[in-house]
Formats: C-alpha cells, structure tokens, sequence
C-alpha cells in the first residue's frame, strides 16, 4: 500500500516538473521580444583596465601593447540605445557603421568574454533576438536608430527587395553562448535563448530559393536536391564576393557545417538544463548533416570539401569555406590530414600574411586581398585555428597564430592600431580595410594570444584552467576570470636542465593542469599564493 502511494506520488512529481518545464519554455518565447531597454552605463576603458585580465609575454612585448590597444578600441565601441530606438541592451559594437552585425558580434564575443568581469558583452545578441521574426528569421544586419532590417544587393542597392535573400548569416548564436559560459559558467541566459535559436533553426530547415521574394518563407536547406544541404549567398555568408554557388538547390560546404555547430551547441545549452531527449535530437541532426557533407562535398582525389550545385556536382574553387569541417569535428582524421597539406602548400593557403580566404592558385586570387579574394580575416583565421587544435594539431595552430600575430604586430609599428583584414602579399592592411576595427580583429591579439600563443584554456564551468606551456620565455596571465574566481599563472623562462616555476595565485580554489613536453600535472589549488615546480 505503501509502495503504491510512493510510486503514485514520484509519477504527480514527474507529470508537474515536465509541465512545469513546458510552461518555462512557453514563457520564454517571447522573452527578447518582450524586453524593454533598462539604462545602465556604458563602462570606460580607463575605469575597466583594472579588471581585464593581463598578459604576460616577454619574447614578444610588442604583442602585449597591441592586446591593450586592442582593448582600448573596443571599449570605444560600447554603445547605448539612443532614445527611441527598439533595441533592448547595451551591445559591443563592431564600429563599421550605424548597424548592427550578426556574425561581427558573435565572433566579437570570443574575445570579449575574457572582459565579462568589465562587460557583459553576451548580452549584445540580446539585440539580434529582440527582433526575431514571427517565422523564426533573424536578420544579419539591422540599423540601430529604429531596429529598421537593412536588406543590400549589389544589383540593387540599399533596401533592394532581392536583397532579402542576403540576410542570414552563418548560425552560430549558439556557439557564441555556449563559448561564454565555458569561460563565466553562468548558463543563466540559455532557458531564455534556447527557444529563440530552436526557432531560428526550424525557419533555416525551410527550403529555401535565392531568387524568390516571399523571403519569410524561405529557409537555407536545399530540399529539392538529393544532397539536402545548406545554401547561403556570398553576402549572406559574410564573404561579400566570395566565388561561391548562389542558385537554387545549391549546398555550401560552409554553411551546412555551421548548421552541424549550431545543433551540436543547441545540444549542449538543451543538457545543462535538463532537455536531455531535445539535447538528443539535437546530436542526431548534427549527425545527419556531417554524414551529407561528407557525401558529398568531400572530394576524395583533390582532398579537399567544395561546395556542390542542385545536381550535387561539385563547384571546385578552393575557400577557406573547406575548412569549417574541422571546426565542425565532420572531416575524418585522414580527411583533416589532407586539409593540412594544402593549408601547409606555399602555392595555396601559407602565404607571407596567413591565412587568406581564398587559394592563391585560384584565377580570382588578389595579392590585396580584394576583400574575400584572398584577404586576411580574423574570423576565418578562428575558424582554421580552432579546427586544428580539435584535431590535435597544437603546434601548428600556434604556428600559425604566431605568424599571424608578428604580421599584425609589423602593420601596428606603422600605423598604431588593427585593421578589419590584411593583405596576403604584404605586410600591410587589406584593400579595401577599415582601420580601428575592434570589431573582430580583436580575435587575435586577445583569444588567440591567450589560447593558442600561450596555451591556456579557460573552463569557468568547473573551476579549472589548462595550461599548455610550449614557450621558453617567461608568460603567463594575471587577473584571469574563471567564472568566479580569479587566477594568475606566470611561468618562468626556461633554463636548461632546470625545472621551471609557475606562480600561482587565485581568489579561490581550483584545478590547475599543466602539460609540457614531460607530460600533464594536476594541482588541486586551494585559495591564496603558490610556487609550483614542473
């Protein structure tokens, strides 16, 4: 008798959490659209230096004062809402213009979480979602005096109603707030976006026409083709004159690995608070679209991914497109080897400034740049880094980030400040480039500089830093934000046949783990200051 209450009363239990569940996610459907700007202020780069984490890095100091610089712009780029306007937060602004850009503030974000103590820049995307769309869309561009969504064709100008065909950009909300909270380990925001970015997922899996008008009815997946896989236009993706497929029934390389980002994300955000079977879908649809690209995009003798047209033959130009597999974890380790070669071939992709968008044996190529025809461009540089090290690739994709910083740092002596992209050719700013562009360019001097130059990964989830130490001169980070606690960890330089010392503070306790050419140590840290001897 008793038994049976028991198990009657966990069944009422179970019935009332799930519908209390369904209600959450019912209420926040309408969470941004519902928001109403609260005024806060801005901070300043002067009042907020203090709690931004500070590098150390004595074989290359110059790095370190283009950190800062990068910092001190970027904080200019702080804005408001001005009066009437409808956006709903304070945002990062990408400083190219009075709109605001989608894919410019998610990568902005991966670099601006390492200040969340000074600014809660997540909170920019807030805007994005604000002016979500009854179908699901969200624009890539919206101007920010009246929220007014701005729609370009080259063949018609502003406001051009084929426009509307280039306003998605590559779907990568879901990474930006899930890179956040792997540094905060606040996942306060995903109740409230989740929604949202399921929304915006189910209008991308609308078959979708570029040359249709009715655009609230048209998605990115190309279901009248066998290969079923995602399209975009080269404005849409955010490489404005990329040479990319842009008819009916296309699939982009790019853009269907960015959906297999997307829905790996949305599953991380649905596990962390409790939607384990919706997490599980999730997986299932990521699953499905890297086993589509790998069908088809893969060219096995060229060993490289392209894009394919509606008959799913192959459009063989070679972008930096073909390597969001590897971001992606779709490419197989021998696929991810092959990528390699060519990103390693001086007739390709390792040119003086790396890496450009585009193969420099491609007819297209510019030596300039010519914006996506080779130039220079932090987030595709992200994308490339970030992908090798998920394959193991660390010492190249430090390499890389270290040539790609001393190019920076050469073009910083002459001019003072960072540019929007650079010259594959030259040592120079690409042509055209927008100076002061912190704006994702702060990629570099900052995330990488921490992440692939000094090998530190950030886990604010669980208390816990990584540190891969591979330099010999003395670096490391004060004033680190993980979560929150915060840490500093220097390494001495290496001298030889001599151990090296680590100093090690932190406000609280945490797990530091330390890996050199010796292998991995663990320290379980408690509050205070530490020597440690690796």
């Amino acid at each position: 008798m008793h038994r049976a209450l028991l198990i009657f009363i966990c069944i009422c239990l179970f019935i009332s959490c799930n519908q209390s569940r369904e209600n959450s996610e019912f209420d926040m459907k309408d969470y941004f659209k519902n928001m109403t700007y609260s005024p806060t202020p801005v901070p300043t780069y002067a009042e907020s230096k203090q709690l931004l984490p500070s590098p150390i890095l004595d074989g290359n100091p110059g790095w370190i004062d283009m950190y800062w610089t990068c910092w001190e712009i970027a904080f200019r780029g702080l804005k408001q809402p001005a009066e009437g306007s409808p956006l709903v937060s304070n945002w990062l602004d990408e400083a190219f213009s009075e709109n605001i850009f989608q894919w410019d503030t998610i990568f902005m974000m991966l670099f601006a979480r390492y200040g969340h103590d000074a600014f809660p820049a997540i909170q920019s995307l807030d805007n994005f979602y604000a002016f979500q769309d009854e179908s699901g869309y969200i624009g890539r561009e919206y101007r920010e005096s009246d929220g007014k969504l701005i729609h370009f064709d080259h063949g018609g100008g502003l406001f051009a109603e084929t426009g509307y065909k280039n306003t998605i950009n590559p779907p990568l909300f879901s990474w930006a707030e899930v890179e956040s909270f792997r540094i905060t380990g606040d996942k306060s925001r995903f109740e409230k976006v989740l929604p949202a970015l399921e929304s915006y997922a189910e209008y991308l899996n609308r078959d979708g026409d570029p040359d249709a008008l009715d655009w609230r009815n048209q998605g990115r997946i190309s279901k009248t083709a066998e290969h079923k896989l995602y399209w975009n236009t080269p404005l849409g993706s955010g490489m404005d004159n990329t040479p990319r497929p842009a008819k009916k029934g296309a699939g982009w390389v790019e853009m269907s690995a960015q959906m297999v980002i997307n829905y790996n994300n949305l599953a991380v955000i649905a596990a962390e608070i409790g939607l384990k079977e919706k997490a599980a879908e999730f997986e299932e649809n990521a699953r499905a679209i890297s086993n589509r690209i790998n069908q088809w995009c893969w060219n096995e003798e060229d060993g490289f991914y392209y894009d394919v047209l509606a008959d799913g033959t192959q459009f063989p130009k070679m972008t930096i497109g073909g390597y969001w597999p590897m971001l992606a974890g779709v490419a197989s380790r021998a696929q991810a080897n092959q990528l390699v070669k060519h990103l390693k071939d001086e007739n390709k992709f390792w040119r003086p400034f790396l890496i450009p968008t585009l193969s420099a044996d491609e007819e297209e190529y510019e030596d300039y740049g010519g914006y996506w025809l080779g130039g220079v461009w932090a987030p595709t540089n992200v994308v490339v880094i970030k992908g090798l090290e998920r394959y193991g690739y660390e010492d190249l994709a430090a390499e890389i980030t270290e040539k790609y910083l001393e190019a920076m740092y050469n073009v910083y002596l002459d001019s003072g400040t960072v540019y929007e992209n650079y010259a594959p050719e030259h040592m120079a700013p690409g042509d055209p480039s927008k100076p002061d562009f912190v704006g994702w360019t702060g990629c570099g001097p900052i995330q990488l500089l921490f992440e692939n130059v000094m090998g530190l990964r950030p886990d604010g989830v669980n208390n816990a830093l990584a540190w891969k130490i591979r330099r010999p001169d003395r670096h490391g980070v004060e004033n680190l934000k993980l979560g929150n606690n915060t840490v500093s960890v220097v390494c001495d330089s290496m001298v030889e046949n001599e151990k090296r010392t680590l100093k090690v503070s932190c406000k609280e306790p945490f797990k530091l783990s330390v890996e050199t050419k010796a292998g991995i140590v663990n320290f379980d840290l408690t509050a205070g200051e530490h020597t440690l001897k690796i």
